[in-house]
Formats: structure tokens, sequence, C-alpha cells
């Protein structure tokens, strides 16, 4: 028996300094952002980290506990061949998942969680964003680690698991589930009251140091536990105070705190209450990179010409940080979440309201272009349950036409799209969407004009050169006469590059209405979001939108005047008092300015965190 609590103590312990090797490593490869790190730093990363490492050395080791005490009453030569199997098999698991993980931080900004799956179902385009350079640095990375982990187990701890028998079996059955019960400690993260949680390991006032702790497994793991159960989560407030702080956001709508509805149009902006409709969502077009609001001059003459010919918002904001989460904040008026997305579930993204169907009511035929693959997060689904009858896509396109790795190249779309609307016979009216994808990482473009200012700045001002082309030509035929074109960025992008991922010059973007049937020019510049576009483009031409709960008219005159937007597990809240921003894992407020007012931000965040969650576990 005391060969096998060596055994056991010595597999439980060596895990820890080979789960703990990730921190310093994460943090060497994502040097830049470490710049400044002290060994002090490097140091209390891996000391904080270990919390979470205990916990999956604990799982790690539950296994091999039960080979334990199943040796005990039929030991025999085969439990080595069992381990060095396990040992293989969880040192391809643990070395694979750290790999991913370290080079999507780089673009997501936070460790690695379920969204991994969602993508996964097009691995194709989850590929498209990473480099070959990369990519091979991450098969090393990978092969290295793998093999590191398991030549270790195999040389250090296989030998000492004990082939021999135990006299006192009973005994020592109850001294193996003695050990058990022990090893459940780690495993649950302590004895107090709470349970293992990324959060433990938040320690710092520098995120990057706090991700740098995070066990990218446990991270794993822990999300895909909390995918089903939404209405559980976020329970801020009890129930009458929620909706008593939600009637200051919405107070002409029906969430649960009101039976009003806003049927005012203080200010017209069309000149006809059923223009034919083109939504242009740009790909991780920031407010930073367009100089019309207040971003880089030099990026988007186009963009910036055309905004002084239509209505202008300067202050809008995306409610997420991905295309999945933007495109139904944009189409479907519904808040995005920052733990998962309505987009991966059709049973519920299908219940939503949506832009789409709402037109269908009026008459409208709506279609949808898109140059990449359509499946690709669930989007066709997606697309089709919204309302859209006709989707064209990447499938349509020759492959000549698909030099992007993501397909076709918005030069191939744009010219498609001009073409395919010239050809409409305009008996009725119409809604198009089309979702742009050049200026999606690897910002590979067929066009240089910026190559000296980086690959994103470069790949932004393709996509306006673009625009610019579509706009005028489309200027000259009939249709433009009776046509909205709105241009809405799906989500924004870290541009410059220290802006960071929860701060709101991320999340900064352009919208814009143009076209023929627009009344007149016009500069709003009260604080919005993505979700408001549907109750304001619906309430101009007429239409109820009291079904897109989490969308407001910005052009009421009871309109509360705010911006909210989620990242990893976190949300910002925006208003004329100032801006806060709070981190759900680390339970802490990483921005206050000012100070004053900022209880009063973090409450309305808060219940509006909690009552998506609500609506969402509901659907």
């Amino acid at each position: 028996m005391k060969k096998r609590f060596i055994f056991l103590l010595a597999l439980y312990f060596l895990w820890l300094p080979l789960l703990a090797i990730q921190k310093p490593v994460f943090m060497l490869y994502h040097h830049a952002l470490a710049n400044g790190c002290s060994l002090i730093d490097y140091l209390k990363v891996i000391t904080h980290g270990l919390l979470l490492d205990c916990t999956m050395a604990g799982y790690l080791t539950a296994l091999p506990l039960l080979m334990t005490l199943v040796s005990v009453w039929s030991p025999g030569t085969f439990y080595r061949k069992l381990l060095k199997g396990y040992f293989g098999i969880m040192a391809v698991l643990i070395a694979a998942i750290f790999s991913v993980d370290v080079a999507l931080y780089g673009y997501w900004g936070f460790r690695l969680d379920a969204t991994l799956f969602f993508y996964l179902q097009s691995p194709g385009d989850a590929m498209a964003s990473v480099p070959p350079g990369q990519f091979f640095a991450q098969l090393l990375m990978f092969a290295v680690y793998a093999f590191g982990i398991y030549w270790i187990l195999k040389k250090f701890i296989v030998p000492l698991f004990p082939e021999t028998q135990v006299r006192k079996r009973l005994g020592g059955s109850l001294a193996i589930i003695l050990s058990g019960g022990i090893l459940f400690i780690p495993i649950r993260g302590g004895v107090t009251t709470s349970t293992a949680n990324v959060g433990m390991v938040y320690f710092s006032q520098n995120q990057f140091l706090n991700h740098s702790a995070i066990n990218p497994c446990f991270s794993l793991v822990a999300s895909l536990s909390k995918q089903q159960d939404f209405a559980a989560q976020f329970n801020f407030f009890p129930e009458e105070e929620r909706m008593e702080i939600m009637k200051t956001l919405y107070p002409y709508s029906r969430i649960e705190c009101g039976d009003g509805e806003d049927t005012t149009i203080p200010q017209n902006l069309l000149n006809t209450s059923r223009p034919n409709i083109l939504i242009i969502l740009m790909e991780s077009f920031s407010a930073n990179a367009i100089g019309a609001v207040g971003g880089d001059s030099a990026i988007t003459p186009n963009l910036n010409r055309l905004s002084r010919e239509g209505v202008l918002f300067t202050n809008m904001y995306a409610n997420s940080f991905r295309t999945d989460r933007g495109i139904v904040s944009v189409l479907n008026g519904y808040l995005a979440q920052p733990t998962t997305s309505i987009m991966k579930y059709p049973a519920k993204s299908q219940t939503l309201p949506s832009i789409a169907k709402s037109l269908a009511n009026e008459g409208y035929a709506a279609d949808m272009l898109y140059g990449g693959d359509i499946n690709f997060t669930n989007m066709q689904s997606y697309f089709f349950g919204s309302g859209y009858s006709r989707i064209t896509a990447d499938r349509d396109f020759p492959l000549t036409s698909r030099l992007s790795k993501w397909g076709a190249n918005d030069d191939v779309t744009f010219r498609h799209l001009y073409e395919d609307i010239k050809k409409r016979d305009n008996q009725a009216p119409w809604l198009s969407t089309f979702l742009t994808l050049s200026s999606h990482e690897p910002f590979e473009v067929p066009y240089h004009r910026l190559d000296e200012m980086g690959l994103y700045p470069n790949s932004v001002a393709f996509t306006d050169s673009c625009i610019g082309n579509f706009i005028d030509k489309l200027k000259e035929l009939p249709v433009w006469k009776n046509t909205l074109v709105i241009f809405v960025s799906d989500h924004g992008y870290p541009y410059p590059k220290e802006v960071t991922g929860y701060e709101p010059r991320r999340y900064h973007i352009p919208m814009l209405w143009i076209g023929g049937a627009v009344k007149e020019p016009a500069v709003i510049d009260k604080f919005a979001n993505q979700t408001d576009l549907a109750a304001t483009l619906l309430n101009q031409l007429g239409i109820d939108h009291a079904a897109f709960t989490f969308s407001r008219n910005i052009l009421s005159t009871d309109y509360p005047e705010y911006a909210f937007y989620t990242y990893s597990n976190g949300f910002g809240f925006i208003d004329s008092t100032g801006i806060s921003v709070y981190d759900n894992e680390g339970d802490k407020t990483l921005i206050e300015t000012p100070r004053e007012g900022s209880d009063q931000r973090l409450r309305k965040g808060k219940a509006l965190l909690q009552t998506l969650y609500d609506d969402l576990g509901g659907r």
C-alpha cells in the first residue's frame, strides 16, 4: 500500500510543474504584451496560477487513483500499459489545448473557452485567420510539449506503479477511497463555500497577468459546463430590483417592466416609407480607422466622403467582439452574450425577431450575400431562420474568384452585388444584407496603398475603395432614388495596437445611412448600440418594433442614452456620466472614469446582463 500512495503523490505533484510551465511560455510567446513585466511578475503568475493547476492535477490523477483501487483486488502487469496509454492521450490533449490557446489569445484577447468548438464546426474557415508560419510554429510547440509530458510521466511515474498484491485489501481500499476524498478538495478548489473558478487566480490590475495565470484546460472545461444553464447565470439582483433598474434603460419596452411602446418619430430621416434597403456589415471596421468618426482620416477616404452625404451616427458601439454575435445584434436587435453565442443554438435564434421578418410582413423580399463559407458558425441556418429567402456565398463564385483564405474578396462580391441589383425589376421592395470579409485576419488583400501602416489598416482601405466604387456606380442606376444603404460594422478591432480588449475604443464603430431615400445629411451623436438599428429603422418605416425588446429607437424623444457592450465574461457601460467596465470572472471594475457615478453605471450594466441571460434561458 505504501508504494501505491507514493505513486499517487508523485503523480499528483508531478502534474503541477508540467502544467505550471505553460505560464512563462505563454508570457514569452506574447512578449509584446508582457513588455515591462519583471521576474517577480512571472513568479506571481506561476504561484497564483497554481490554484487552478492543482484543480487540473486532481482531475488528471482521478483515473489513475481508480486504477490503483482496482489493483488492490486484481493486481497485474497490464496496469502500466494502461497508464502509458492514458498518459499519451492526456499529453496530446493538454498540449493541443495549450498550443491552440496560446495562438488564439493574440486574436481573441481571452483564454480558451467553449467558443473554440463553435468555430471548429468549419475548421477550414477557422484556420483561415492563421498565417502558415504561425500554424507550423504551433504544431512544433504541440509536438514538443506533448512528447515532453509523455516522456516524463513514462520515465518517472509508470515504473512507480506497484504490481504486487496487498495483504489487507479491505483496509487498503478504504485508505485509497479516503485519498480520493482528499483529492476532491483541490478538484473542488478548496474547502470554502466558493468552488474552483477562473477568477480565483486573478491578482493584478494588469489583465494580461491575470489571463496568464489561467489554466487553459480548466478555462475550457469550466465554460463547457456553463453553456446551457443560462438563466442561472449573472443573478446580480432580486427580480423586483432588476425590473426597477430596467425601467430606466427601456422606458417604453416590454421587458417585464412596462406596457408602453414608443410611437414617436421626432426626426424623419427618410423621404419614403418603403425604400429598398441594403445593409452592409463591414467586417472589423473600427471607428479608430474611420476619419469621419474621429479615427485616422487617411484610411477610409471614401467613407469619409460619403459621410457628408448621409446620416452619420458618431457614437455607435458594437455589442460584442465577434462576427457571429455582431450579426445578431444588428439584424435581430438582440444583445450579445459574453460567454456564448445564440447563433450556435438554432432552436433559440429562430425565436428572435428580425428586421427581415418584420419587413417580410410588409412585402419585402430578403436576400443575403457573403463571400465566405455560409456554414461557418451556423450562419446558413441562422439566416434562413431570420427570414432570408436567398443566400449567396463562396460556393456560388468560381474558384478563380476565391482568392482570399476566407473566400471571395470584397472587390468580387461588391461587383456581384452591383450586377444583382442592376437586374432587379424593383416591382416589390427588397432587403439585401451583405457581410464583407477582406478586412478579416490575416488581412491579405490585392491592394497595397497603405502597406507601410500595417496589414489591418491596408485591408480596411481596400474595402473602403470597394465601397466608394460600388456606391458611385449604384448612384447611376434608377434604383438609387428609392434605396437606403446602411453601413455598420459587425464589431470593432484593437487598432491601434495599444487598444485593449475591454476598453470602449475597441467597440466604437461607425454607422452611416445614405442613398436617395435619405432626406438630408445629418449627424447624430447620441450614445447608441448596434442593437438600436432595428427599432430605429422600423420606426422610420412606421412598422411596429415592440418585439425587439433590447432595441431602442435612437430618435425617440424619451431615448435613454447609453451604450453597452460585452467582451469575454465582462461588460462595459457608457453614458453621459462616464465609463465603467466590469470583469465578471475577477469580480472587479477595470475602468471607472470618473469614479463618481460608477456604481450606478455598473448596476445598469449588471441588470442588462441579468435580463439578457434570463431571456436567453427562456427561449
